[in-house]
């Protein structure tokens, strides 16, 4: 704007003369068009927008007229999904298209998305695409014939992953945050009291967790997830996801599944991202309406597939290219659950009753999708489906109303996942059920009947006969959860929060209760990973007082009380798979007694070691004591003179040596006095 303020205050204009709009011979036009125009110069068609929205799409297949429509509805149904296509180009020679394409999009974005998700799509066996910008010609035209040497890129030592195996006294880590989540401790478990490993203030916003066999420790914060390992806890990897919620791992650790409810939008899912673990690298995105069930993703047993249910529907995607499975998915009319085998690629479902057709839960096998059982059930009210760790049995909870009769019964149909055909075993129970587990290593489970006060705790075997027994049943417990050790045949039975922190520790080799204890309003219980130890503990997230964690043998022998200021969570380290096959681990338990000599002659040392520890600290300190006494005695005698001149020649270290010449005088001096008259009572 040009100043106004030296125009003549009083220069009029005649009304009928039109005003003059024209610039000075002298103005100078010093705005520039950016100014002026920003907003639409910024929708300018730019020289190369028609060809970065175009994308080459090779190893198409190459088929006659007859198949040409079918073919452009397959590639039109997979590549829309990236964003509107304005054009197709499909290019013919003696009647037969050439094996590539061309598409266009209406913007580059959508073009870039089609090639980071399409690039490696596989169609079918012998149809995999390559998708490229079509701009990208340029830069593949100018490759140089002559071999150059890739440049070498410098190597990022994290140090010794699992550091932690190597500890010669075998001790597992564990992860303490406390303080209400400022502090977030890694310590070593050690019967006396617990060794600090690693402690940082702030390394989570939230909470932290383990991947599945250890190799890292997730924290979270508002801009993403980052991965920490080796001896000195470095960060190895980093998540970009605004907000993050939850994660899940894939059980090989080379996927981790992020959820964050800020990022989604319409044309490009970001609520639900998967990431390869090793490069850091987005592999997809997905949309997310809600994650009440998480993880909405469940995850094969070797991370080969992960599969998700939606109304109607179960996709089962498979890795590393992220597609689906045979390019579809399954119809499942009315699904309501399903649940991978911890030890095979199988998934059982269960679909419930409609109308005249029965429920039924089914197991089917991957990648095949063979069905190889298929259960029918009948006046079904819900389902739950509990595999055994191995894979080697399923439990099926299957909640009833049988005709006829008020109330609901329930079922446990066990099926034999091992033997031919799949057989199936029923186990009724009349009574409500609180809690069911199966036994880790072994064909046991325990089960949690009845209603408060009068909870029974059941105990029941699998056997090979095709029966299943009954073992023991302790009556009037207070429990409303059970743990299992990870190596079996011990387990806790906790009546957690409301039930005041109950605890039983069971030994079900023969049903022996070993120790009745308390932990007072205890919220949680995590065993180790080697089934020595287990953690009770009262989290500051769930109870405001009393926030500590305390830590039990398996026979219920308390070792220590921690107590932390607003402690929040402990979560044990996991182990990786053993290196040992079934003959070898069988010969080290035939042997065990061999080795216990062994261990127990370390523990008779280490508890020798102690006591030689603090001895020679006690020695340490008193030798310090002397040394510095001498030291002090030294400069005393050096400062005698100075003491001397000081006093006006007054030796008063020598003052106690003259007693005799000492005059002893006494002095009496008016303290107070008090006049009390003889005739009035005091």
């Amino acid at each position: 704007m040009r100043d106004t303020e030296n125009m003549p205050a009083e220069a009029e204009f005649d009304e009928d003369e039109e005003p003059s709009f024209s610039d000075p011979e002298d103005f100078v036009d010093d705005v520039t068009e950016e100014e002026l125009l920003g907003d639409l110069l910024k929708e300018k068609p730019q020289e190369a927008d028609g060809i970065d929205s175009v994308v080459v799409v090779d190893n198409v297949p190459q088929v006659g007229a007859e198949r040409l429509e079918k073919l452009k509805n397959v590639i039109h149904k997979i590549f829309s999904k990236f964003g509107k296509i304005t054009n197709e180009f499909y290019p013919e020679a003696e009647g037969k298209t050439k094996g590539y394409i061309f598409l266009e999009y209406s913007c580059p974005a959508h073009a870039l998305e089609a090639v980071k998700n399409a690039d490696g799509y596989k169609l079918d066996k012998q149809h995999t695409f390559r998708v490229n910008i079509f701009t990208d010609f340029d830069k593949y035209m100018n490759i140089s014939d002559e071999w150059e040497t890739p440049e070498k890129q410098p190597f990022k030592d994290f140090g010794n992953l699992r550091h932690w195996l190597e500890d010669a006294d075998c001790r597992d880590q564990y992860s303490v945050i406390f303080e209400s989540g400022e502090r977030t401790g890694i310590f070593a478990n050690d019967a006396k009291e617990p060794i600090v490993v690693e402690e940082r203030a702030r390394w989570t916003e939230t909470y932290v967790r383990w991947s599945p066999r250890g190799t890292y420790l997730a924290t979270f914060h508002q801009r993403g997830i980052a991965l920490w390992g080796g001896e000195k806890f470095k960060q190895i990897q980093r998540f970009s996801h605004q907000g993050v919620q939850l994660i899940d791992f894939s059980p090989c650790e080379r996927y981790l599944v992020t959820f964050s409810p800020l990022m989604d939008t319409k044309d490009d899912p970001q609520a639900i991202i998967i990431w390869d673990v090793l490069t850091g690298q987005k592999k997809r995105g997905f949309h997310c309406e809600s994650s009440a069930h998480w993880p909405i993703f469940k995850w094969s047993h070797d991370g080969k597939f992960f599969a998700r249910m939606t109304q109607d529907t179960l996709s089962i995607y498979e890795t590393p290219s992220m597609g689906l499975l045979d390019k579809k998915s399954l119809k499942i009319t009315g699904i309501k659950d399903f649940s991978w085998s911890p030890g095979d690629n199988i998934i059982a479902f269960w679909v419930p009753e409609d109308k005249d057709i029965p429920a039924r839960v089914t197991l089917m096998q991957l990648p095949s999708r063979q069905e190889i059982r298929v259960r029918n059930l009948f006046n079904v009210v819900d389902c739950k489906l509990h595999w055994q760790k191995n894979g080697d049995y399923l439990c099926v909870k299957v909640d009833r109303t049988p005709k006829g009769t008020q109330g609901m019964v329930t079922n446990f149909e066990i099926f034999r996942m091992r033997e031919k055909q799949v057989p199936v075993d029923v186990v009724e129970m009349k009574e409500g059920i609180i809690a069911f587990a199966w036994e880790p290593n072994g064909s046991k489970f325990a089960v949690l009947h009845g209603e408060s006060p009068r909870i029974n705790s059941s105990f029941y075997h699998v056997k090979n006969n095709g029966k299943i027994e009954l073992i023991k049943t302790f009556d009037k417990q207070q429990a409303n959860s059970i743990f299992w050790s990870p190596q079996g045949q011990f387990l806790v039975l906790a009546g957690l929060r409301s039930m005041n922190g109950a605890l039983a520790f069971v030994d079900t080799s023969d049903c022996t209760m070993m120790n009745i204890a308390e932990h007072y309003m205890a919220s949680d219980v995590e065993w180790d990973p080697t089934g020595r130890y287990v953690v009770t503990s009262v989290s500051w997230w769930s109870h405001k007082v009393d926030n500590a964690f305390w830590l039990w043998t398996f026979q219920g022998r308390l070792l220590q009380k921690n107590n932390k200021d607003r402690f929040c969570q402990l979560l044990w380290r996991p182990r990786p798979p053993t290196l040992l096959d079934v003959e070898q681990i069988k010969l080290i338990k035939k042997d065990l007694k061999k080795y216990s000599k062994i261990f127990e002659q370390k523990d008779r040392l280490s508890q020798s070691k102690a006591s030689k520890e603090l001895v020679d600290r006690r020695r340490t300190m008193i030798e310090e004591y002397h040394a510095y006494r001498e030291n002090a005695q030294k400069i005393y005698q050096e400062q005698r003179v100075l003491r001397l001149d000081l006093r006006g020649g007054v030796d008063t270290d020598e003052l106690d040596s003259n007693v005799e010449d000492w005059e002893e005088e006494t002095i009496e001096f008016f303290v107070n006095e008090e006049i009390i008259p003889l005739g009035e009572q005091v």
